[in-house]
């Protein structure tokens, strides 16, 4: 079983693609030019992508697609949340498959990916050959409380400093009160919000400390892409029905897919991609012993691996 990612590779072909609503999408290819494709749905939402995201696929059998997200890393404009909803991505990706002159592609997705993957592909079935998701999220609002307060119970030291960002008269909806800091048009407002929300995730995200991870965050466009489109996301359920996803999951069942969690993922708690195991008996569901959420520890990193070599032979393990 392989547990090291690919070697590093440069993408061969990369751009800006259109959008509407003033949008830009920034995308990029690697790997092999007549591979099986694989698109990287990227976390957050308005995390983006990152070189490391390339070397999970094996460069001499898939055409690696790495793409940001509407506001998210290269796209433009960047940080914006105008325009900017679960439909918007979705009609995204296909516009990107189509310019691409891909038939159908892989889909892997972790975190907010994963969000944003299954409804892609209930809505594109036919679209889509695999799926790889890891870290299940589906914004409910039971997902969304705890990310918000719930945390606190397993590192108060992290949501104190969280908390007490915001003035303790606001404190009884955190969500919409770094809403309103993070789209405050000052940048000593929303830089400060967005900083304070990215430590704190970056805070809860591994299962040992990662002082480099948090050491990362700093005063840039892309932490302020990841906080205030995550919380326009938060706030609005990911413009999703309750439970959309889970009801959608009949347009899919057929699609080989694979759930990997590690079991103390903090950041989106294991209850959700057990019950998506439960509704979706087909997809192989493995649970990571000694991980949180991050896709880079070791077991998750070794399963994701492992859940994309078995992409070639039309299964998901």
């Amino acid at each position: 079983m392989r547990t090291a990612l690919y070697p590093d590779i440069e993408p061969r072909a990369r751009g800006m693609l259109a959008l509407d609503g003033g949008h830009e999408m920034y995308w990029e290819e690697s790997g092999r030019a007549d591979g099986v494709p694989v698109a990287f749905v990227h976390g957050g939402p308005g995390a983006g992508t990152m070189p490391v995201h390339r070397r999970f696929f094996d460069p001499e059998y898939f055409r690696i697609v790495l793409f940001d997200q509407r506001g998210a890393g290269r796209s433009l404009p960047q940080a914006s949340i105008e325009a900017n909803t679960t439909a918007d991505l979705i009609a995204d990706m296909e516009r990107l498959r189509t310019h691409l002159g891909v038939e159908a592609w892989h889909l892997f997705g972790g975190s907010w990916g994963s969000t944003l993957a299954l409804a892609y592909a209930q809505a594109h079935p036919d679209r889509t050959l695999g799926m790889v998701l890891r870290g299940i999220f589906t914004c409910s609002r039971r997902e969304v409380d705890w990310f918000m307060s719930g945390l606190g119970r397993v590192f108060p030291d992290a949501w104190e400093d969280f908390a007490a960002a915001i003035p303790e008269a606001e404190r009884g909806d955190l969500l919409a009160a770094y809403q309103a800091r993070l789209n405050d048009p000052d940048p000593a407002v929303h830089m400060a919000a967005a900083q304070v929300w990215a430590t704190y995730e970056a805070q809860c995200s591994t299962l040992k400390p990662n002082a480099e991870a948090v050491r990362s965050v700093g005063a840039s466009l892309g932490t302020l892409a990841l906080a205030r489109i995550e919380a326009h996301y938060l706030a609005n359920g990911a413009f999703l029905a309750p439970d959309q996803l889970f009801d959608g999951i009949e347009r899919i069942r057929h699609i080989p897919a694979a759930i990997v969690h590690g079991r103390y993922d903090m950041v989106c708690p294991i209850e959700t991609a057990y019950r998506l195991s439960k509704a979706w008996p087909e997809a192989a569901f493995t649970v990571v012993p000694d991980a949180g959420h991050s896709a880079l520890e070791p077991g998750t990193r070794t399963a994701l691996l492992g859940a994309v070599e078995q992409l070639k032979t039309g299964q998901a393990r």
